[in-house]
């Protein structure tokens, strides 16, 4: 089966071009792909972590906030990734990636409970690797979206501005 694309499909190989500062993806599902590269990003950064979670910083929710914005739209609990290649992801590679780190976060998930405080997470024997799989497959989405993986993660506030205006 040959599906036709638009001028505005993402199989054209655009990225993202930005307005104001504020990505504006090509995905034709980008307001998940905003959701899942925004929990990747605060699960893949200890000092954010640090600084924002286990500190009570306003603005940025919880690990639990996080796991939910990962898969509340996507159902990435429930099947692969790859079911999302060319919507939300750019190909397999992002697929597997998010869905190492989802099936890495959610297993300590269950066994800490949702509603645990930050801290039984990030003590966690497995959080080191939750964060590293987390950490790959945010570098790899934002790469693919042409922005600096480096760059501190963007509020709950910049993220629901950017999924209405974009």
């Amino acid at each position: 089966m040959v599906v036709q694309g638009s001028e505005r499909s993402s199989r054209r190989g655009r990225r993202s071009t930005t307005m104001g500062g504020m990505p504006l993806n090509d995905m034709p599902w980008w307001r998940w792909r905003s959701n899942v590269r925004s929990a990747l990003h605060m699960l893949s950064d200890p000092a954010f972590q640090q600084e924002c979670w286990l500190a009570g910083r306003e603005g940025f929710g919880d690990v639990t906030d996080a796991v939910y914005r990962l898969v509340e739209d996507t159902w990435l609990d429930s099947w692969s990734a790859d079911k999302y290649v060319g919507t939300i992801f750019r190909d397999a590679q992002e697929a597997a990636l998010v869905d190492t780190a989802v099936l890495r976060v959610l297993r300590i998930m269950h066994q800490v409970g949702a509603d645990a405080p930050v801290t039984a997470y990030m003590e966690h024997h497995g959080w080191p690797e939750a964060v590293r799989a987390a950490r790959e497959a945010h570098i790899r989405l934002a790469a693919n979206d042409g922005e600096d993986p480096e760059a501190p993660p963007r509020s709950l506030e910049v993220l629901a501005i950017m999924n209405r205006t974009a």
